[in-house]
């Protein structure tokens, strides 16, 4: 089933600092709508916002609404919908005391998966789908922590995709990252928008113009314009774009 989101009229506060403020777009099924904007701008309040994390932060609150498939995620169970739109942080954070084979794994078990064949056979796929699989095959019993910052984070994308969520969000999974990491997440990312909608956001407007197929420009806030990204990275609508993607500011 493809899987769409509309984020209508959204506002986001933490205590009373108003950090996102009356946001609406469109997020297309299977493919990447990447988020850019400097600093403080609220784009990772934003995707928190897409799985009600956001709403687990002390005195955080959001108004408006996010529909994932017409349906409003406020009205859904909260376990279930960061089941169904799953989430890859900054930094690669595999659980540290668990194997690699146990780390993919730990979701599935959470779901009710219980026999080894099973488990085995969706470890294999979601390794594979994470570009992973190659290079792991033969030591699934070490640690996750043991591998290299590119491959932790691969392992984590692995993790988040196995439960099969419908939606990936991705904040900023590539800034801790070497360039040739970077490449391979980057191909990564084309192959899993087959199987998923993702939302990525990135402060490497090169990145967002490589994988993207729509852009939004947040800034203070408010988003200042939408559109496939061919389209907002060579002919932007708004002045304040222009200035940011130039170099202008940010």
């Amino acid at each position: 089933m493809l899987t769409g989101l509309a984020v209508e009229k959204l506002s986001a506060w933490f205590g009373r600092k108003q950090v996102l403020n009356g946001i609406s777009m469109t997020i297309g099924p299977n493919l990447v709508t990447a988020i850019i904007g400097p600093s403080g701008c609220g784009k990772s309040t934003l995707i928190r916002c897409l799985n009600r994390l956001h709403e687990t932060v002390p005195g955080a609150r959001q108004s408006g609404r996010v529909l994932l498939d017409g349906q409003d995620i406020s009205q859904m169970d909260p376990v279930q919908v960061r089941r169904t739109i799953g989430m890859v942080f900054q930094k690669p954070n595999p659980f540290p005391s668990m194997s690699i084979y146990d780390n993919v794994a730990a979701g599935l078990r959470l779901n009710g998966v219980r026999k080894r064949h099973r488990l085995d056979e969706y470890v294999e796929k979601s390794l594979r789908m994470g570009a992973l699989w190659e290079e792991v095959a033969d030591r699934l019993d070490k640690p996750g922590i043991s591998l290299s910052g590119g491959q932790q984070q691969r392992l984590c994308i692995a993790r988040a995709i196995a439960i099969e969520p419908q939606v990936l969000l991705m904040d900023e999974p590539c800034s801790a990252l070497d360039p040739v990491s970077t490449g391979k997440i980057e191909e990564l990312i084309q192959e899993l928008k087959k199987a998923l909608t993702i939302v990525i956001v990135t402060h490497n407007m090169q990145q967002a113009a490589r994988v993207s197929d729509y852009t939004g420009f947040l800034l203070l806030g408010e988003l200042i314009e939408f559109d496939e990204t061919p389209k907002l990275f060579t002919n932007p609508r708004d002045k304040r774009t222009e200035d940011y993607i130039t170099g202008r500011f940010g």
